[in-house]
């Protein structure tokens, strides 16, 4: 997955990384959150209200 620039979040996955499925998401240049895809909870970090709706975007136009 290339990185995907939203909300003011940077998004980043890379293909072949470890199980389980999961996308970094950076604010400045500072990690927001490592966030499980597969199980829908953080692995490192918070979530803010805000990071989880642009998932939940990116993941119905099949970019995550």
């Amino acid at each position: 997955m290339p990185k995907i620039r939203r909300g003011g979040y940077v998004f980043v996955g890379w293909i072949g990384d470890h199980s389980p499925r999961h996308v970094h998401v950076f604010r400045d240049g500072m990690l927001i959150v490592k966030w499980d895809l597969e199980n829908s909870k953080a692995m490192e970090g918070s979530m803010p209200g805000r990071v989880k709706k642009l998932i939940v975007e990116l993941e119905s136009e099949g970019l995550l």
